[in-house]
Protein backbone atom coordinates (compact mmCIF):
# COMPACT_ATOMS: atom_id res chain seq x y z
CA UNK A 1 0.00 0.00 0.00
CA UNK A 2 2.97 2.30 0.62
CA UNK A 3 3.73 2.23 -3.10
CA UNK A 4 0.13 2.76 -4.20
CA UNK A 5 -0.10 4.72 -7.47
CA UNK A 6 -1.61 8.17 -6.87
CA UNK A 7 -3.04 10.29 -9.74
CA UNK A 8 -0.84 13.16 -10.83
CA UNK A 9 -1.26 16.43 -8.99
CA UNK A 10 -2.13 18.19 -12.24
CA UNK A 11 -5.25 16.04 -12.60
CA UNK A 12 -6.27 16.53 -9.00
CA UNK A 13 -5.81 20.29 -9.28
CA UNK A 14 -8.84 20.31 -11.56
CA UNK A 15 -10.92 19.62 -8.48
CA UNK A 16 -9.51 22.73 -6.83
CA UNK A 17 -10.07 25.14 -9.70
CA UNK A 18 -13.78 25.54 -8.95
CA UNK A 19 -12.72 27.14 -5.66
CA UNK A 20 -11.81 30.20 -7.74
CA UNK A 21 -14.42 29.75 -10.44
CA UNK A 22 -17.43 31.98 -10.87
CA UNK A 23 -19.35 29.03 -12.28
CA UNK A 24 -19.55 27.02 -9.10
CA UNK A 25 -22.07 27.80 -6.40
CA UNK A 26 -20.05 25.93 -3.79
CA UNK A 27 -16.79 27.79 -4.09
CA UNK A 28 -14.80 30.49 -2.45
CA UNK A 29 -15.77 32.75 -5.35
CA UNK A 30 -19.19 32.99 -3.75
CA UNK A 31 -17.55 34.94 -0.94
CA UNK A 32 -14.61 36.47 -2.80
CA UNK A 33 -14.74 37.73 -6.42
CA UNK A 34 -12.72 35.68 -8.95
CA UNK A 35 -9.46 36.98 -10.37
CA UNK A 36 -10.10 39.20 -13.35
CA UNK A 37 -13.60 40.18 -12.20
CA UNK A 38 -14.08 43.40 -14.13
CA UNK A 39 -17.15 44.93 -12.54
CA UNK A 40 -16.33 47.66 -10.03
CA UNK A 41 -17.21 46.38 -6.55
CA UNK A 42 -19.42 48.26 -4.13
CA UNK A 43 -17.56 50.14 -1.44
CA UNK A 44 -18.26 50.81 2.19
CA UNK A 45 -18.08 54.37 3.60
CA UNK A 46 -14.57 53.50 4.80
CA UNK A 47 -13.55 52.78 1.21
CA UNK A 48 -13.06 48.99 1.26
CA UNK A 49 -14.83 46.77 -1.24
CA UNK A 50 -18.06 45.17 -0.01
CA UNK A 51 -18.08 41.45 -0.73
CA UNK A 52 -20.68 38.76 -0.15
CA UNK A 53 -18.60 37.76 2.86
CA UNK A 54 -19.19 41.20 4.37
CA UNK A 55 -22.93 40.90 3.79
CA UNK A 56 -23.19 37.42 5.27
CA UNK A 57 -21.01 38.14 8.27
CA UNK A 58 -22.22 41.66 9.18
CA UNK A 59 -24.70 40.37 11.74
CA UNK A 60 -23.05 37.01 12.48
CA UNK A 61 -19.38 37.85 12.85
CA UNK A 62 -19.15 41.27 14.48
CA UNK A 63 -15.86 42.60 15.83
CA UNK A 64 -17.09 46.18 16.31
CA UNK A 65 -19.12 45.64 19.49
CA UNK A 66 -16.11 45.59 21.81
CA UNK A 67 -18.20 45.55 24.97
CA UNK A 68 -19.82 42.30 23.86
CA UNK A 69 -16.53 40.84 22.62
CA UNK A 70 -14.72 41.35 25.93
CA UNK A 71 -17.68 40.94 28.29
CA UNK A 72 -16.16 37.78 29.80
CA UNK A 73 -12.73 39.37 30.45
CA UNK A 74 -12.04 41.15 33.74
CA UNK A 75 -10.59 44.67 33.76
CA UNK A 76 -7.29 43.65 35.46
CA UNK A 77 -6.81 40.92 32.85
CA UNK A 78 -7.51 43.39 30.04
CA UNK A 79 -5.08 45.91 31.47
CA UNK A 80 -2.29 43.35 31.75
CA UNK A 81 -3.00 42.15 28.20
CA UNK A 82 -2.85 45.71 26.88
CA UNK A 83 0.52 46.33 28.51
CA UNK A 84 2.01 43.05 27.23
CA UNK A 85 0.69 43.49 23.68
CA UNK A 86 2.07 47.01 23.47
CA UNK A 87 5.45 45.77 24.74
CA UNK A 88 5.81 42.91 22.24
CA UNK A 89 4.66 45.19 19.41
CA UNK A 90 7.76 47.35 20.00
CA UNK A 91 10.35 45.41 17.98
CA UNK A 92 13.47 47.04 19.50
CA UNK A 93 12.29 45.88 22.93
CA UNK A 94 11.85 42.32 21.60
CA UNK A 95 15.32 42.46 20.05
CA UNK A 96 16.87 43.64 23.32
CA UNK A 97 15.03 40.95 25.25
CA UNK A 98 16.27 38.20 22.95
CA UNK A 99 19.83 39.57 23.11
CA UNK A 100 19.74 39.60 26.92
CA UNK A 101 18.41 36.03 27.08
CA UNK A 102 21.24 34.79 24.87
CA UNK A 103 23.96 36.85 26.54
CA UNK A 104 26.41 36.04 29.34
CA UNK A 105 24.28 38.11 31.69
CA UNK A 106 22.18 34.98 32.17
CA UNK A 107 25.26 33.25 33.63
CA UNK A 108 25.19 35.54 36.67
CA UNK A 109 22.72 34.02 39.19
CA UNK A 110 21.43 37.30 40.63
CA UNK A 111 20.89 38.96 37.25
CA UNK A 112 19.33 35.77 35.88
CA UNK A 113 16.88 35.58 38.80
CA UNK A 114 15.82 39.20 38.28
CA UNK A 115 15.35 38.76 34.53
CA UNK A 116 13.48 35.49 34.92
CA UNK A 117 11.23 37.08 37.53
CA UNK A 118 10.33 39.91 35.17
CA UNK A 119 9.66 37.52 32.31
CA UNK A 120 7.57 35.21 34.50
CA UNK A 121 5.27 37.99 35.71
CA UNK A 122 4.81 39.53 32.25
CA UNK A 123 5.28 37.66 28.99
CA UNK A 124 5.32 34.14 30.41
CA UNK A 125 2.04 34.56 32.30
CA UNK A 126 0.46 36.24 29.28
CA UNK A 127 1.53 33.82 26.54
CA UNK A 128 1.89 30.56 28.52
CA UNK A 129 -0.73 28.46 30.30
CA UNK A 130 1.39 27.42 33.31
CA UNK A 131 4.41 25.43 34.46
CA UNK A 132 2.79 21.98 34.40
CA UNK A 133 -0.28 20.11 33.20
CA UNK A 134 -2.21 20.93 36.39
CA UNK A 135 -1.60 24.67 35.99
CA UNK A 136 -2.45 24.44 32.29
CA UNK A 137 -5.68 22.68 33.28
CA UNK A 138 -6.64 25.67 35.43
CA UNK A 139 -6.01 27.96 32.47
CA UNK A 140 -8.20 25.71 30.32
CA UNK A 141 -11.02 26.01 32.88
CA UNK A 142 -10.76 29.81 32.73
CA UNK A 143 -10.96 29.68 28.95
CA UNK A 144 -13.88 27.29 29.15
CA UNK A 145 -15.83 29.75 31.28
CA UNK A 146 -15.33 32.30 28.51
CA UNK A 147 -16.68 29.85 25.91
CA UNK A 148 -13.28 28.93 24.43
CA UNK A 149 -11.33 25.68 24.34
CA UNK A 150 -7.67 24.87 24.85
CA UNK A 151 -5.03 23.27 22.65
CA UNK A 152 -2.43 21.98 25.09
CA UNK A 153 1.15 22.40 23.90
CA UNK A 154 3.83 20.82 26.08
CA UNK A 155 6.41 23.26 24.76
CA UNK A 156 9.36 20.99 24.01
CA UNK A 157 11.27 20.36 20.79
CA UNK A 158 14.68 19.38 19.44
CA UNK A 159 15.47 16.28 21.46
CA UNK A 160 19.08 15.27 20.94
CA UNK A 161 18.93 11.54 21.70
CA UNK A 162 16.56 8.69 22.48
CA UNK A 163 16.68 9.27 26.23
CA UNK A 164 15.51 12.87 25.75
CA UNK A 165 12.84 11.68 23.31
CA UNK A 166 11.50 9.21 25.88
CA UNK A 167 11.40 11.88 28.60
CA UNK A 168 9.55 14.23 26.29
CA UNK A 169 7.11 11.50 25.29
CA UNK A 170 6.22 10.95 28.93
CA UNK A 171 5.39 14.63 29.22
CA UNK A 172 3.01 14.39 26.27
CA UNK A 173 1.43 11.22 27.67
CA UNK A 174 0.91 12.94 31.03
CA UNK A 175 -0.70 15.87 29.22
CA UNK A 176 -3.17 13.59 27.44
CA UNK A 177 -3.92 11.80 30.71
CA UNK A 178 -4.54 15.12 32.48
CA UNK A 179 -7.32 16.01 30.03
CA UNK A 180 -9.44 13.20 31.49
CA UNK A 181 -9.93 15.25 34.68
CA UNK A 182 -11.14 18.32 32.76
CA UNK A 183 -14.68 18.99 31.49
CA UNK A 184 -15.51 17.07 28.30
CA UNK A 185 -14.47 18.90 25.14
CA UNK A 186 -12.71 21.70 27.08
CA UNK A 187 -9.44 20.54 25.50
CA UNK A 188 -9.73 20.35 21.74
CA UNK A 189 -6.25 19.04 20.86
CA UNK A 190 -2.89 17.90 22.14
CA UNK A 191 -0.22 19.66 20.05
CA UNK A 192 3.21 18.14 19.42
CA UNK A 193 6.32 18.81 17.38
CA UNK A 194 7.86 15.59 16.08
CA UNK A 195 11.31 17.01 16.85
CA UNK A 196 10.45 16.52 20.54
CA UNK A 197 10.29 12.73 20.14
CA UNK A 198 12.66 12.20 17.20
CA UNK A 199 16.29 13.34 16.93
CA UNK A 200 16.77 15.85 14.12
CA UNK A 201 19.43 13.68 12.45
CA UNK A 202 16.85 10.88 11.98
CA UNK A 203 14.32 13.29 10.46
CA UNK A 204 16.97 14.65 8.09
CA UNK A 205 18.06 11.18 6.96
CA UNK A 206 14.51 9.92 6.45
CA UNK A 207 13.54 13.10 4.58
CA UNK A 208 16.52 12.73 2.25
CA UNK A 209 15.58 9.13 1.46
CA UNK A 210 11.91 9.99 0.88
CA UNK A 211 12.87 12.84 -1.45
CA UNK A 212 15.17 10.58 -3.42
CA UNK A 213 12.44 7.97 -3.78
CA UNK A 214 10.14 10.70 -5.12
CA UNK A 215 12.82 11.50 -7.72
CA UNK A 216 13.41 7.81 -8.48
CA UNK A 217 10.39 5.58 -7.72
CA UNK A 218 12.54 2.47 -8.23
CA UNK A 219 14.57 3.46 -5.17
CA UNK A 220 13.48 0.98 -2.47
CA UNK A 221 12.92 1.84 1.19
CA UNK A 222 12.42 -1.48 2.99
CA UNK A 223 11.44 0.23 6.26
CA UNK A 224 8.70 2.35 4.72
CA UNK A 225 5.19 1.83 6.09
CA UNK A 226 1.83 2.65 4.53
CA UNK A 227 1.43 6.39 4.25
CA UNK A 228 -0.25 9.14 2.23
CA UNK A 229 1.39 11.18 -0.54
CA UNK A 230 4.08 13.44 0.87
CA UNK A 231 5.18 15.34 -2.24
CA UNK A 232 3.56 17.00 -5.22
CA UNK A 233 5.18 17.55 -8.59
CA UNK A 234 6.13 21.05 -7.42
CA UNK A 235 7.55 20.15 -4.03
CA UNK A 236 11.10 21.41 -3.34
CA UNK A 237 13.70 18.64 -3.59
CA UNK A 238 16.86 20.75 -3.47
CA UNK A 239 17.72 19.62 0.05
CA UNK A 240 18.76 16.24 -1.41
CA UNK A 241 21.07 16.70 -4.40
CA UNK A 242 22.91 13.37 -4.17
CA UNK A 243 21.67 9.84 -3.69
CA UNK A 244 21.66 9.19 0.07
CA UNK A 245 23.01 6.08 1.70
CA UNK A 246 20.45 3.60 3.11
CA UNK A 247 19.62 3.80 6.78
CA UNK A 248 22.08 1.93 8.95
CA UNK A 249 20.73 -0.75 11.33
CA UNK A 250 21.06 1.74 14.20
CA UNK A 251 19.17 4.39 12.25
CA UNK A 252 16.41 1.94 11.37
CA UNK A 253 16.16 1.08 15.06
CA UNK A 254 15.93 4.78 15.94
CA UNK A 255 13.20 5.26 13.33
CA UNK A 256 11.24 2.31 14.72
CA UNK A 257 11.49 3.85 18.20
CA UNK A 258 10.01 7.08 16.82
CA UNK A 259 7.12 5.14 15.28
CA UNK A 260 6.47 3.43 18.58
CA UNK A 261 6.52 6.72 20.50
CA UNK A 262 4.05 8.32 18.10
CA UNK A 263 1.77 5.28 18.14
CA UNK A 264 1.84 5.23 21.94
CA UNK A 265 0.85 8.88 22.11
CA UNK A 266 -1.83 8.40 19.45
CA UNK A 267 -3.26 5.52 21.47
CA UNK A 268 -3.30 7.64 24.65
CA UNK A 269 -5.05 10.48 22.79
CA UNK A 270 -7.57 8.00 21.40
CA UNK A 271 -8.31 6.73 24.91
CA UNK A 272 -8.73 10.31 26.17
CA UNK A 273 -10.84 11.17 23.10
CA UNK A 274 -8.63 14.20 22.40
CA UNK A 275 -7.12 14.48 18.90
CA UNK A 276 -3.38 14.87 18.39
CA UNK A 277 -2.21 17.60 16.04
CA UNK A 278 1.35 17.29 14.73
CA UNK A 279 2.90 20.67 13.97
CA UNK A 280 4.70 21.39 10.72
CA UNK A 281 8.34 22.47 10.87
CA UNK A 282 11.16 23.23 8.43
CA UNK A 283 10.77 22.00 4.84
CA UNK A 284 14.11 20.18 5.19
CA UNK A 285 12.50 17.68 7.59
CA UNK A 286 8.81 18.04 6.73
CA UNK A 287 8.76 14.93 4.48
CA UNK A 288 9.69 12.73 7.45
CA UNK A 289 7.19 14.55 9.69
CA UNK A 290 4.38 14.00 7.19
CA UNK A 291 5.41 10.38 6.69
CA UNK A 292 5.29 9.66 10.42
CA UNK A 293 2.04 11.59 10.89
CA UNK A 294 0.23 9.88 8.02
CA UNK A 295 1.46 6.43 9.03
CA UNK A 296 -0.03 6.94 12.48
CA UNK A 297 -3.24 8.45 11.08
CA UNK A 298 -3.82 5.38 8.90
CA UNK A 299 -3.87 3.26 12.05
CA UNK A 300 -5.85 5.51 14.42
CA UNK A 301 -8.22 7.57 12.25
CA UNK A 302 -11.40 5.53 12.02
CA UNK A 303 -15.19 5.89 11.76
CA UNK A 304 -15.24 9.59 10.85
CA UNK A 305 -13.17 10.32 13.97
CA UNK A 306 -9.73 11.65 13.03
CA UNK A 307 -7.41 11.29 16.01
CA UNK A 308 -4.17 12.30 14.26
CA UNK A 309 -4.12 15.61 12.36
CA UNK A 310 -1.44 16.79 9.97
CA UNK A 311 -0.53 20.42 9.29
CA UNK A 312 -0.50 22.29 5.99
CA UNK A 313 1.61 25.46 5.74
CA UNK A 314 -0.16 27.69 3.23
CA UNK A 315 2.89 29.90 2.65
CA UNK A 316 4.49 27.01 0.74
CA UNK A 317 3.92 27.02 -3.01
CA UNK A 318 3.08 23.30 -3.06
CA UNK A 319 0.64 23.42 -0.12
CA UNK A 320 -2.63 23.12 -2.08
CA UNK A 321 -1.37 20.29 -4.25
CA UNK A 322 -0.11 18.27 -1.29
CA UNK A 323 -3.39 18.81 0.55
CA UNK A 324 -5.34 17.55 -2.46
CA UNK A 325 -3.13 14.51 -2.93
CA UNK A 326 -3.23 13.53 0.73
CA UNK A 327 -7.01 13.93 1.10
CA UNK A 328 -7.67 12.05 -2.15
CA UNK A 329 -5.48 9.14 -1.07
CA UNK A 330 -7.06 9.13 2.40
CA UNK A 331 -10.54 8.98 0.84
CA UNK A 332 -9.47 6.08 -1.38
CA UNK A 333 -8.20 4.23 1.69
CA UNK A 334 -11.27 5.05 3.78
CA UNK A 335 -9.23 7.12 6.26
CA UNK A 336 -10.93 10.18 7.82
CA UNK A 337 -8.11 12.73 7.71
CA UNK A 338 -7.88 15.93 9.72
CA UNK A 339 -5.67 18.91 8.88
CA UNK A 340 -4.66 22.07 10.64
CA UNK A 341 -4.21 24.88 8.11
CA UNK A 342 -1.67 27.56 9.06
CA UNK A 343 0.20 30.20 7.11
CA UNK A 344 3.67 29.21 8.37
CA UNK A 345 6.39 30.58 10.62
CA UNK A 346 9.79 29.76 9.09
CA UNK A 347 9.84 32.25 6.21
CA UNK A 348 13.26 33.82 6.69
CA UNK A 349 15.10 30.55 7.33
CA UNK A 350 13.44 28.83 4.38
CA UNK A 351 14.46 31.63 2.02
CA UNK A 352 18.05 31.60 3.31
CA UNK A 353 18.46 27.85 2.86
CA UNK A 354 17.05 27.89 -0.67
CA UNK A 355 19.21 30.86 -1.66
CA UNK A 356 22.36 29.24 -0.25
CA UNK A 357 21.75 26.24 -2.52
CA UNK A 358 21.00 28.39 -5.57
CA UNK A 359 17.24 27.78 -5.65
CA UNK A 360 14.15 29.93 -5.38
CA UNK A 361 12.39 30.09 -2.05
CA UNK A 362 9.61 27.51 -1.55
CA UNK A 363 7.55 30.35 -0.02
CA UNK A 364 4.97 32.21 -2.11
CA UNK A 365 6.33 35.32 -3.79
CA UNK A 366 3.85 37.66 -2.09
CA UNK A 367 1.73 37.80 1.04
CA UNK A 368 -1.32 38.04 -1.22
CA UNK A 369 -0.45 34.66 -2.75
CA UNK A 370 -0.12 33.19 0.74
CA UNK A 371 -3.50 34.62 1.76
CA UNK A 372 -5.09 33.22 -1.41
CA UNK A 373 -3.55 29.79 -0.83
CA UNK A 374 -4.71 29.75 2.79
CA UNK A 375 -8.26 30.73 1.86
CA UNK A 376 -8.37 28.15 -0.95
CA UNK A 377 -7.18 25.39 1.39
CA UNK A 378 -9.72 26.44 4.01
CA UNK A 379 -12.56 26.51 1.49
CA UNK A 380 -11.57 23.13 0.08
CA UNK A 381 -11.47 21.54 3.53
CA UNK A 382 -14.83 23.07 4.52
CA UNK A 383 -16.47 21.60 1.42
CA UNK A 384 -14.79 18.28 2.03
CA UNK A 385 -15.88 17.87 5.65
CA UNK A 386 -19.39 19.06 4.82
CA UNK A 387 -19.79 16.31 2.23
CA UNK A 388 -17.72 13.56 3.82
CA UNK A 389 -15.40 12.72 6.68
CA UNK A 390 -12.49 14.36 8.39
CA UNK A 391 -11.95 17.61 10.24
CA UNK A 392 -10.16 20.93 9.91
CA UNK A 393 -8.50 23.43 12.21
CA UNK A 394 -8.26 26.93 10.75
CA UNK A 395 -5.41 28.52 12.68
CA UNK A 396 -5.38 32.19 11.74
CA UNK A 397 -5.06 35.69 13.15
CA UNK A 398 -6.25 37.14 9.83
CA UNK A 399 -9.71 38.69 10.18
CA UNK A 400 -10.46 38.48 6.46
CA UNK A 401 -9.71 34.75 6.42
CA UNK A 402 -12.03 34.40 9.40
CA UNK A 403 -14.79 36.26 7.54
CA UNK A 404 -14.36 34.12 4.43
CA UNK A 405 -14.48 30.89 6.42
CA UNK A 406 -17.58 31.99 8.36
CA UNK A 407 -19.34 32.93 5.15
CA UNK A 408 -18.31 29.67 3.50
CA UNK A 409 -19.60 27.65 6.46
CA UNK A 410 -22.98 29.38 6.25
CA UNK A 411 -23.09 28.96 2.48
CA UNK A 412 -22.49 25.22 2.81
CA UNK A 413 -24.76 24.84 5.82
CA UNK A 414 -23.22 25.49 9.21
CA UNK A 415 -24.91 22.42 10.67
CA UNK A 416 -22.82 20.23 8.37
CA UNK A 417 -19.48 21.57 9.57
CA UNK A 418 -19.99 23.03 13.06
CA UNK A 419 -18.62 19.98 14.90
CA UNK A 420 -15.84 19.35 12.37
CA UNK A 421 -14.24 22.80 12.26
CA UNK A 422 -12.12 24.49 14.90
CA UNK A 423 -10.77 28.01 14.69
CA UNK A 424 -7.54 28.63 16.60
CA UNK A 425 -5.41 31.55 17.73
CA UNK A 426 -2.36 31.86 19.96
CA UNK A 427 -2.97 32.12 23.70
CA UNK A 428 -2.82 35.77 24.69
CA UNK A 429 -3.26 37.08 21.15
CA UNK A 430 -6.06 37.86 18.67
CA UNK A 431 -8.60 37.84 21.50
CA UNK A 432 -11.18 39.90 19.61
CA UNK A 433 -11.07 37.47 16.68
CA UNK A 434 -11.44 34.51 19.04
CA UNK A 435 -14.40 36.05 20.85
CA UNK A 436 -15.99 37.17 17.58
CA UNK A 437 -15.84 33.66 16.14
CA UNK A 438 -17.16 32.27 19.43
CA UNK A 439 -20.09 34.70 19.32
CA UNK A 440 -20.74 33.60 15.74
CA UNK A 441 -21.37 30.07 17.03
CA UNK A 442 -18.09 28.34 16.16
CA UNK A 443 -15.73 26.22 18.21
CA UNK A 444 -12.66 28.30 18.99
CA UNK A 445 -9.43 27.20 20.68
CA UNK A 446 -6.37 28.93 22.01
CA UNK A 447 -2.92 27.44 21.33
CA UNK A 448 -1.61 27.10 24.92
CA UNK A 449 2.11 26.36 25.46
CA UNK A 450 3.03 25.29 28.97
CA UNK A 451 5.96 23.90 30.92
CA UNK A 452 8.68 25.02 33.37
CA UNK A 453 9.88 28.48 32.42
CA UNK A 454 13.48 27.26 31.97
CA UNK A 455 12.31 24.72 29.37
CA UNK A 456 9.69 26.89 27.72
CA UNK A 457 11.85 30.00 27.34
CA UNK A 458 13.92 28.69 24.39
CA UNK A 459 10.63 27.66 22.76
CA UNK A 460 9.20 31.17 23.30
CA UNK A 461 12.35 32.83 21.96
CA UNK A 462 12.14 30.82 18.75
CA UNK A 463 8.44 31.65 18.41
CA UNK A 464 9.21 35.34 18.98
CA UNK A 465 11.86 35.29 16.24
CA UNK A 466 9.58 33.43 13.83
CA UNK A 467 6.46 35.51 14.58
CA UNK A 468 7.91 38.99 15.08
CA UNK A 469 5.67 40.25 12.26
CA UNK A 470 2.66 38.73 13.95
CA UNK A 471 3.59 40.31 17.28
CA UNK A 472 3.94 43.77 15.78
CA UNK A 473 0.79 43.40 13.66
CA UNK A 474 -1.62 43.06 16.59
CA UNK A 475 -2.80 46.65 16.05
CA UNK A 476 -6.53 45.90 16.04
CA UNK A 477 -6.33 43.92 19.27
CA UNK A 478 -4.45 46.73 20.98
CA UNK A 479 -6.93 49.30 19.75
CA UNK A 480 -9.95 47.29 20.85
CA UNK A 481 -8.43 46.57 24.24
CA UNK A 482 -7.73 50.28 24.78
CA UNK A 483 -11.28 51.14 23.73
CA UNK A 484 -12.81 48.70 26.22
CA UNK A 485 -10.58 49.96 29.02
CA UNK A 486 -11.52 53.59 28.27
CA UNK A 487 -15.22 52.73 28.31
CA UNK A 488 -14.92 50.87 31.59
CA UNK A 489 -12.93 53.72 33.14
CA UNK A 490 -15.58 56.24 32.07
CA UNK A 491 -18.34 54.02 33.42
CA UNK A 492 -16.52 53.70 36.75
CA UNK A 493 -16.05 57.47 37.02
CA UNK A 494 -19.45 58.64 35.82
Amino acid sequence: MANRVIPAASKLLKTLRPLNSAASSTTISAISPPIGYAEKPLQSPSGHAITAADTITDNIFNLDDVDKLFASVSTPTLLRAALNLHAVAFEPLVDIGMWVMKSRLMDTPLIRDVIMGIIRSTFYEHFCAGENAMAAGRSVLELNEAGLRGMLVYALEYAGDNDACDRNLQGFLDTAEATKSLPPSSVSFIIMKITAICPMRVLERVSDLLRWQHKDPSFKLPWKLDTLPIFSDNSPLYHTLEKPEPLTPDEERDLELVHQRLLKLSQKCSEANVPLSVDAEYSSVQPAIDYLTYSSAIIYNKDDNPIVYGTIQAYLKDAKERLLLATKAADDMGIPMGFKVVRGAYMSSEAKVASSLGYKSPIHDSIEDTHACYNDCASFMLEKIANGSGGVVLATHNVESGKLAVAKAHEIGIGKVRQKIEFAQLYGMAESLSFGLRNAGFQVSKYMPFGPIELVLPYLLRRAEENRGLLSASTQDRQRTREVLKRRLKAAIF
